[in-house]
């Protein structure tokens, strides 16, 4: 059942709000469709400029996601998908009021 396969993984960049993002994306991630007829993607999300910024959907910088490929896909490919979803999540109250945070300069 298990076969030696080369994975494929590929590497993106794109920028949010300021932040330099690393997107890798694996669409077949460990074959698991050749063998068990399962489609799971990886992705791995991190911000590298500045390096391990906060983002909405990390407090660390960094995200390894399982999804499917057929998901990625009906997004438009993984920069896409990465993309709304930060959007989506930086609506949200909670992350609002940590980037203005950020942004309100303190004395102390």
């Amino acid at each position: 059942m298990s076969r030696l396969c080369k994975r494929y993984t590929e590497h993106h960049e794109t920028v949010w709000n300021g932040v330099t993002i690393a997107i890798s994306y694996e669409p077949r991630w460990l074959s698991l469709a050749d063998d068990y007829g399962l489609d799971t993607a990886h992705l791995e999300i991190e911000a590298i400029a500045p390096e391990r910024a906060p983002l909405p959907i990390t407090e660390t910088g960094y995200r390894s996601h399982f999804t499917t490929a057929n998901a990625v896909a009906a997004m438009g490919g993984p920069v896409a998908l990465v993309r709304t979803w930060l959007d989506e999540e930086a609506a949200n109250p909670a992350w609002r009021r940590q980037a203005d945070a950020k942004r309100q300069l303190t004395l102390f």
